[in-house]
């Protein structure tokens, strides 16, 4: 039963509109179904990150740390500003338009980096998971499985989100002005998350 009810909770969570999907999103309104596919395994593996470090204690140690909190905060909210002006400023300069791309490689390391530099993710994986933990058995294992679990749903979400931004982004290569204007959005919107970020607090 705690299972189902797990499972439950973590697919709505999934499904609920996230600073994850949007950056999934974002990315591949800027540079096309290839890198947003990237984007969101970069993500996963950066959510694995959080689950192994949960496991282990060191997500517990960061979020009780307000200096370590507030540092891995500033690294994560800087690198998102950085990636989302030179998403803006990419898409201004270029000419024709579709002439950008960051290449997958390049999305998947950015993908690991923003959620791996996101303290908000470990807030959430410590919060969230331990509730369907059994203290009588492996709790480390258990977190590791649950984590896997957690990240595989989002990830599958994050991937439906690509189709659909890659298909909007299809429609728009024939308006060269308003594919510029889904980039520059695009941008806007990953420097905003960063922002948001910059702003949030450690979990009491």
């Amino acid at each position: 039963m705690a299972f189902l009810l797990f499972l439950a909770a973590a697919s709505i969570i999934a499904l609920s509109p996230g600073p994850g999907m949007l950056y999934v999103a974002a990315r591949t309104l800027a540079g096309g179904r290839g890198e947003g596919l990237a984007s969101s395994f970069g993500t996963a593996v950066g959510g694995l990150c959080h689950v192994l470090a949960g496991a282990v204690g060191v997500s517990a140690l960061v979020m009780a740390s307000a200096e370590a909190f507030t540092l891995l905060k500033w690294a994560g909210a800087l690198y998102l500003i950085w990636l989302g002006v030179k998403t803006l400023r990419e898409a201004r300069l270029a000419s024709p338009p579709p002439a950008i791309s960051i290449g997958a490689a390049r999305a998947l390391r950015d993908g690991i980096m923003v959620e791996a530099l996101n303290p908000k993710t470990a807030a959430f994986f410590l919060a969230f998971l331990p509730q369907f933990v059994d203290p009588a058995g492996a709790v480390w294992l258990q977190f590791v499985v649950l984590g896997l679990i957690s990240v595989t749903l989002n990830t599958t979400v994050d991937i439906a989100v690509v189709v659909l931004a890659a298909r909007a982004r299809a429609l728009a290569l024939s308006r060269p002005v308003l594919l510029a204007r889904l980039r520059s959005g695009a941008g806007l919107l990953i420097a905003g998350l960063g922002v948001g970020l910059l702003l949030s607090r450690r979990p009491a």
